[in-house]
């Protein structure tokens, strides 16, 4: 794995000795047990289990959850470096860890009461099972509220009804976090959200997508045929799903936003390697200027980006709002990482078009961070009504 450019090698950020540990840590991790394996997790649209394993022996799995949970109770400061030094090393794996932390767990440990915190987050910690989030259904994308699944009391349980799609890490998941409408006349505020474990009956994982990047994270569908949810799974109150999942993915921009930064940055590895190495007209192309400018344009932007996803993840850490930007964040780390990603490619000219090298790969997982968790145009609707437009 190419290494970082001096530049990212520094700490401009002003990172602490504990951060800065935790980074070189993860660093040298992905590079020796994630980096190699990222093209065989790519070609066989195989989930890398194993990887997992080690990183909840590593204490990652749950990084900002609470100590007495088993977590790690970190900041998101430390957690967007760590997301971004494994999204660096492979997307997918990146992506199925941000959705682990910031969707699976993150849900209960803003939301859920003592009993169901107890009951799920040490197994998601310790790496018995991931956790998943179901919000995207096949008619509500961006449109979270137009949701159709439908939850509906009955004694001491709820039946749940419907199905969800594009879920990420549902396999390998013990516990889900899915949103269904209680009281469909209230609109957004009849919206609540359920832990449900995929043991219960009626609840069936199908429809693995076929994706264009992205490809050793599992997405499927979920499906919800008079699923009993004991009233005791409700995360709480009814009607505060949509409050709930709107302060879910606000955190979940950041995520993706570091995801799209280490994506970024690993093109940029690549990039840089290729053009000190490859000999054109008698000397390294990295030696032209036209090569020269590219290279330092990537730099720039990802550099802009980095720190974009920091001051959001420390204005979060601060207690302070950072809604605005977090969607700064993502909307920009997800779109020059796309960007990127196609400069990276052009640096390394025919071979870059190729499987030969990562950059392609790079660049069809980059682009699920300007769709995923929000699309572009969405962060930019959320921006502009921030704005009081």
């Amino acid at each position: 794995m190419p290494t970082m450019s001096q530049l990212a090698r520094s700490n401009p950020f002003g990172l602490s000795e504990e951060q800065l540990s935790l980074q070189a840590m993860v660093r040298e991790f992905a590079a020796k047990e994630i980096y190699p394996l990222a093209p065989i997790l790519d070609e066989e649209e195989r989930f890398g289990k194993e990887t997992f394993d080690k990183l909840a022996a590593l204490g990652l799995l749950g990084l900002t959850v609470p100590a007495e949970y088993g977590g790690g109770g970190a900041g998101y400061v430390e957690y967007a470096l760590v997301v971004e030094e494994i999204g660096a090393a492979c997307g997918s794996t990146g992506l199925s860890y941000a959705a682990h932390n910031s969707l699976g767990c993150g849900p209960l440990v803003y939301f859920g009461t003592e009993a169901q915190k107890q009951r799920y987050l040490p197994n998601l910690t310790n790496g018995t099972y991931l956790g998943a989030w179901g919000l995207t259904e096949p008619g509500a994308g961006s449109d979270a509220a137009g949701q159709k699944t439908t939850a509906v009391l009955d004694g001491d349980a709820y039946l749940l009804n419907g199905s969800k799609n594009f879920i990420t890490n549902s396999p390998y998941a013990g516990v889900f976090t899915i949103m269904a409408m209680t009281d469909r006349a209230k609109g957004n505020r009849g919206i609540s959200a359920f832990l449900v474990e995929p043991g219960y009956e009626g609840f069936s994982i199908s429809k693995h997508e076929k994706k264009l990047g992205m490809r050793g994270s599992p997405t499927c569908s979920l499906a919800f045929d008079r699923v009993r949810v004991p009233v005791g799974n409700r995360s709480g109150e009814e009607g505060s799903g949509f409050k709930q999942a709107m302060i879910t993915l606000d955190s979940g921009r950041i995520s993706i936003g570091a995801l799209a930064l280490g994506i970024a940055q690993g093109a940029l590895n690549e990039a840089l390697a290729y053009a000190k190495d490859r000999q054109q007209f008698g000397q390294p192309i990295g030696k032209f200027q036209a090569v020269q400018f590219m290279l330092a344009d990537m730099s720039m932007q990802i550099q802009a980006a980095r720190h974009l996803v920091y001051h959001a993840a420390r204005l979060r850490d601060a207690h302070q709002e950072f809604k605005l930007e977090a969607c700064y964040a993502k909307l920009y780390a997800s779109e020059v990482a796309t960007k990127v990603c196609l400069d990276a490619i052009q640096v390394l000219g025919g071979y870059g078009y190729t499987r030969d090298y990562p950059v392609e790969r790079m660049l069809r997982d980059a682009k699920l961070c300007e769709i995923g968790e929000g699309t572009s145009q969405v962060q930019r609707l959320v921006i502009a009504k921030q704005l009081g437009l």
